[in-house]
């Protein structure tokens, strides 16, 4: 599958493929309780950061690696009509490294590109359990994750539409708004973000870091302990 189209919509959408390096983790052994690589994404994030919290740091890192499984999948299901089936032990990551290197697909199969495909493939089988993992891995609420699993793919529909306006391409803009609202109405994603500029109805956590500040999809106004509390949940 060429993924050359794809990866000009940016670093987040950028896929390698062909054979993992030695760094690289199947994806599926994190789901199955190989937390070696969670554990050190997330210190190497606590460490960046600055930070003594590492529900902060896992928090981050779930966010980002969020945001690169749905920037993958959604931008050849938008651009091309189908995307790279991530099946158990074909979407490897290298906590590591950063976009594109961080992921690679070793598989052929692709899969058209359908809501209910995509929610099949990307949010049940990639991120629901990846979820799942981060939080055997430290302590942190899961609806934060939910949130994160919802920014992240409203900050793709974001990217994708920029690109679309760059490029004279309102197909494009119109196809990933009809996917991604749909899989914003999966019990799992709804609720994570509202109105017209899909912001998220949770925080990240990223203020609490030092020199961390807000978000654009944040749900805060303004920090909190900065002045009058403007949360509209957390």
């Amino acid at each position: 599958m060429n993924l050359d189209e794809p990866s000009s919509i940016g670093g987040f959408f950028a896929l390698r493929t062909g054979a993992p390096g030695s760094g690289h983790t199947a994806i599926s052994r994190i789901h199955g309780g190989d937390l070696t690589v969670l554990t050190a994404r997330v210190d190497r994030v606590a460490s960046r950061l600055g930070t003594p919290e590492r529900r902060v740091a896992a928090s981050i890192a779930h966010l980002g690696l969020a945001a690169r499984i749905w920037s993958t999948a959604l931008g050849p299901a938008v651009l091309r009509g189908e995307f790279p089936d991530p099946a158990p032990g074909t979407l490897h990551w290298d906590p590591e490294l950063t976009a594109p290197d961080d992921l690679c697909w070793s598989g052929r199969q692709t899969r058209p590109a359908t809501v209910d495909t995509l929610r099949e493939a990307v949010l049940e089988g990639q991120l629901v359990p990846l979820a799942e993992a981060f939080r055997a891995e430290v302590r942190i609420a899961p609806r934060l994750l939910r949130g994160n699993t919802g920014s992240a793919l409203a900050g793709a529909l974001r990217e994708l539409t920029r690109w679309a306006r760059a490029h004279g391409r309102p197909d494009v803009a119109g196809r990933a708004a009809r996917l991604v609202t749909g899989l914003l109405e999966h019990p799992e994603l709804s609720g994570t973000v509202h109105g017209p500029a899909l912001r998220r109805t949770t925080c990240c956590l990223y203020y609490r870091s030092p020199g961390g500040g807000l978000c654009g999809d944040c749900v805060f106004d303004r920090a909190p302990g900065t002045g009058p509390d403007s949360r509209r949940g957390l």
